[in-house]
């Protein structure tokens, strides 16, 4: 079996209208950071994983950690998959691009 490079994407919507919902969502966003997600632009985070068993794994933990309201979705895919996405407008933020460059160093 071949390893690659696999990055999880992860899409959220989480409820901001009472004070309580919005310390659930800043948890939520520092405890991705904490957990080496960047941001790729706002509410989609993403992470390198050496191998897709890696990556299955901390989806397990994902599961534990998530708030009880909002919308969450994930999506795993290669490095090659995801480098092959076209920016329409904009561009790679200084993390995105010093993590293409090396995927496996820390910020």
């Amino acid at each position: 079996m071949a390893y690659e490079n696999m990055r999880l994407l992860l899409f959220f919507d989480l409820p901001t209208i009472t004070e309580k919902d919005r310390k659930i969502y800043t948890y939520f966003r520092k405890y991705l950071i904490r957990n080496g997600y960047i941001m790729i632009q706002y509410s989609v985070y993403g992470k390198i994983f050496n191998n897709r068993d890696a990556a299955r794994n901390h989806i397990k933990i994902l599961y534990k950690n998530v708030p009880a309201k909002g919308y969450i979705r994930i999506m795993l895919v290669t490095e090659k998959q995801y480098n092959k996405s076209i920016i329409i407008i904009g561009g790679k933020s200084n993390q995105e691009e010093v993590l293409t460059i090396n995927p496996f160093v820390i910020i």
